[in-house]
Order: structure tokens, then sequence, then C-alpha cells
């Protein structure tokens, strides 16, 4: 039997969570890895997941709700996307910058069933990129995890001085233990703006749209 002073220590660590504490990973694409990044999935022959690599550092949307998203949940012509499964269990809707509405139009052209990235397997949707990112990966010497290109997009918005809130629902973050952000409302049409920007930036980069030197930019800590 642990002494009373132990064992308020252990579960003070069990409640906290301070047992499984290890340090957030802070790696990310830079700004002057993008251009071969986006070279090397454009060249993938799966177009699908090449799709989907490209959606998720162009919205920043988790591995999941990327790749359980149904066309239902797709609204083209209002240029919306509606995440029904998220982390925090709050439906999220994020707007669609041009470049990802002219992205999902030519996806679905090749529609096969109700999922926007469709797989082989049982689940009718693909699971992880693995073979594809390792690809990529050997074409150009970059490593990254799918939750990177997660990491990438936030990383590029806060670079921006895109507004705190706006960013949060852009991430789909719980704003807690703020008494003002409870009394905001961010419209998913005041969100367009701050996506295209960071869709420009991005296109910037790789160098679809032209563009005076890029600046290096430093990781967030928190994703």
């Amino acid at each position: 039997m642990l002494c009373p002073a132990v064992d308020t220590y252990v579960r003070r660590l069990s409640q906290t969570r301070s047992w499984y504490r290890i340090e957030r990973r802070k790696s990310y694409i830079k700004p002057h890895e993008l251009a071969n990044w986006y070279s090397a999935v454009n060249n993938l022959e799966n177009h699908i997941l090449r799709d989907y690599l490209l959606l998720i550092i162009f919205t920043g949307l988790r591995r999941q709700e990327a790749a359980t998203l149904k066309w239902q949940q797709v609204d083209l012509e209002g240029k919306t996307i509606h995440i029904l499964q998220t982390k925090n269990h709050e439906t999220h809707t994020l707007p669609l910058s041009d470049f990802l509405c002219d992205l999902l139009i030519a996806r679905k052209e090749n529609r096969i069933n109700d999922y926007v990235f469709p797989g082989t397997g049982a689940a009718g949707h693909i699971i992880e990129p693995r073979k594809q990112m390792a690809q990529v990966t050997k074409a150009t010497g970059i490593e990254f995890t799918v939750h990177d290109l997660r990491r990438t997009f936030i990383t590029i918005a806060e670079s921006l001085d895109i507004p705190a809130y706006a960013l949060k629902r852009l991430m789909n973050h719980k704003m807690t233990n703020d008494v003002t952000a409870g009394y905001i409302i961010v419209d998913v049409e005041r969100l367009r703006k701050p996506m295209q920007l960071i869709t420009n930036y991005i296109l910037k980069c790789v160098g679809v749209v032209k563009s005076a030197d890029v600046i290096e930019i430093q990781p967030m800590e928190k994703v």
C-alpha cells in the first residue's frame, strides 16, 4: 500500500495525465520545401491520395476528418465543407478556397462511392497513404506525417497574422478559459478571406502564383 503522500501524488499525475506527457512534435513543411513537396505529390499516380494530401495541407483538417469526408458534406455551390465527426464533437464548417473548389469539382467527376476519397477496403474510404507519403519523401528528402500537414497549415495561418478567434475556428479548437470568446460568433463567411489568404500563400510558395520572396516562418507550439 502506498503512503498517503505518495498516493496523492500518483492520483494527481493520473488526473493530469502527466504520466504520458511527451514533447509535442514541431515538424512541419517549411516554405522553401513546399515547392518540391507539392511537385512530388502532384506526380503521384494515385490521384485519390494525391488530392487527399492536398486537401489536408490547404484546410488543416485532421487525418480522419479528411479520410471520412462524404460528398453530402461538400457544398460546391456554397463553397463549404461540413465536418461532422470531429475531435471536440462539434460540427465544423469551413469555406473552400478557389483552389479547393477546383480540386473537389475534378474529384467529383470521378466519383466512385459516397466518399470523397474512396478506398478499396471494407471501410469504403482511404486509410493512411503511407506508401504514397514514402514516395514523396524518397523524391524530395522531406519526411512528414499527415499531422505535419495540419501543422503546416496553422503555422502559415499564424504567420499571416490571421486573428486569433478566426484561427481557432479554422482549426476547430475550443476557445476555453476565455470569457469574451463565448460571445463571439464567427460566421463561416468571415473565414473565407483568411482561408483564401492561406491558400494564396501556399500557391506562391509552390510557384503556382508569382510572388516576391517568401519569408521563413516559425511553427506554433500548439496544434
